[in-house]
């Protein structure tokens, strides 16, 4: 059997196994044998094309192999679980400039040389683009998120007149380039206009990040992700790879599937994410809420919480990103398995962006193996909230505020919200009263029916459990 027909059906499998991967991916339950499922596809991917002729010498590729593994590893077992979001907008990034310099690879291999086919030199000026912009917008978000950039939105007069500028100017490059390459012209100037792209590309990558508030960070993540995806189908049109054209369209396409799923839980359209600056200075509300203490709000000391909780007959908990900050995420397992085994039917209600990416709570909450029959959806658990015992809320803020559902001139009007205020009570674990990222006051704080339990989540939660065992 000829070798490229080999090559070209373990494409095929690979790409079939890529979709169940993928598939598999939707739920919590079959998301770890997802995973497994796509990392083989990948790794048959790999050896299918490393059998190919075209491969010059495998002592670079020996080589990258072992020191990518090393890192990969490395990260695995030192990245903490509160900078996940972080890593995963490294990924993103890499994986745009990754695929960015094949575009340039081939743009390199070409210049000044024959003309290329019209497809080819159009997938080289797109992967071009949306590599080197993936990568530098991964970049802003990795340090919005880690603090190095502020995460509120920064924003000027004309700002997105300028963006439009940039981009008009980077397209007429392209187009310029793709013409240059079909007239054999190429190497007249081309090189240095290339590296103009570059420098373009890069800088509307910033520009289109920096003025996206923290809030608005798991929509970003999403997104990135995404375009990093495209970046690798359009690498595929440039390398001639099924396989590469298959994986990059479907992560190009879950990823734009997840930032609408994410829109659609905040209520907010994509382009007002993008160019809304979401997240900025507290409004009049964020203001009005500074200027409250905790002598407004019914304060309450761990053992207090423990009676509530164990003589509940109904729990619903619902973590947020300070449950991630305060890595206290096996601590609240152990709470619900207490409350469990005392016959309290425990329940954990997941918001769509609580966290600082999409699918924070559940990686966090499998990290501690929360059985996945507890873990529900918002709509699943707001009709049954008045049922409800006592709402126990873990550094969520933003995604339980009834200003979303009462206030229309709030900024996070519309926005479904894990309607906690609805419960007979509820308990809210925070440091303080401070806003959530999108800068606004939390009604919630100063219900009637709810508590607030000041201090660190883990030693909250340590205490609680505590507590509870001796009742």
């Amino acid at each position: 059997m000829n070798i490229q027909l080999i090559i070209q059906l373990t494409y095929l499998l690979s790409a079939v196994l890529f979709i169940i991967g993928l598939k598999r991916l939707g739920s919590p339950a079959t998301a770890r044998g997802g995973n497994a499922v796509a990392a083989a596809a990948m790794l048959i991917a790999v050896a299918a094309t490393l059998l190919d002729e075209q491969i010059v010498t495998f002592q670079w590729i020996i080589v990258g192999v072992i020191v990518g593994g090393l890192i990969g590893l490395l990260m695995a077992r030192l990245v903490k679980m509160t900078a996940m979001p972080q890593m995963v907008a490294v990924f993103n990034g890499f994986g745009g400039l990754a695929s960015g310099l094949v575009a340039a690879a081939e743009f390199l291999a070409v210049s000044g040389g024959a003309a290329p086919p019209l497809d080819a030199s159009i997938s080289i000026m797109a992967g071009t683009l949306i590599g080197a912009v993936t990568f530098s917008g991964s970049l802003i978000a990795f340090g919005k998120l880690q603090g190095v950039v502020t995460e509120k939105p920064v924003t000027y007069a004309g700002q997105q007149i300028v963006n439009g500028l940039i981009f008009l100017a980077i397209i007429g490059v392209m187009v310029w380039l793709v013409v240059a390459h079909g007239d054999g012209l190429a190497g007249l100037g081309a090189n240095g206009l290339y590296l103009a792209l570059w420098g373009g590309a890069l800088l509307l990558g910033v520009l289109l990040v920096i003025p996206i508030g923290g809030a608005d960070m798991p929509v970003v993540v999403s997104l990135l992700n995404s375009y990093s995806g495209l970046a690798a189908s359009a690498a595929g049109f440039v390398l001639g790879n099924n396989v590469l054209i298959i994986s990059g369209a479907l992560v190009g396409a879950s990823g734009l599937i997840l930032t609408r799923i994410m829109c659609r839980a905040m209520n907010r359209s994509l382009a007002n994410v993008i160019f809304g600056a979401f997240g900025q200075a507290p409004s009049t509300g964020g203001a009005e809420g500074a200027a409250r203490t905790k002598e407004d709000v019914n304060s309450i000391q761990p053992e207090d919480a423990a009676m509530m909780l164990a003589y509940a007959h109904k729990v619903v908990i619902v973590p947020g990103y300070g449950l991630a900050v305060a890595q206290a995420q096996h601590k609240l397992r152990e709470l619900a398995d207490q409350l469990t085994a005392r016959g309290v039917q425990v329940r954990y209600a997941i918001h769509p962006v609580a966290g600082r990416m999409p699918g924070h709570m559940n990686v966090l909450l499998a990290e501690a193996n929360v059985p996945y029959t507890q873990l529900y959806e918002v709509e699943d658990v707001n009709p049954d909230m008045p049922t409800v015992d006592v709402a126990l809320v873990v550094g969520a803020n933003d995604t339980v505020n009834p200003a979303a559902r009462d206030d229309p001139s709030s900024p996070i009007a519309g926005m479904p919200i894990v309607e906690v205020d609805r419960a007979k009570h509820s308990i809210v674990m925070k440091r303080s009263l401070s806003p959530g990222f999108a800068g606004i006051d939390n009604e919630l704080f100063y219900n009637r029916n709810n508590m607030m339990l000041f201090g660190d989540a883990a030693d909250s939660i340590t205490k609680v459990v505590e507590e509870v065992k001796h009742l």
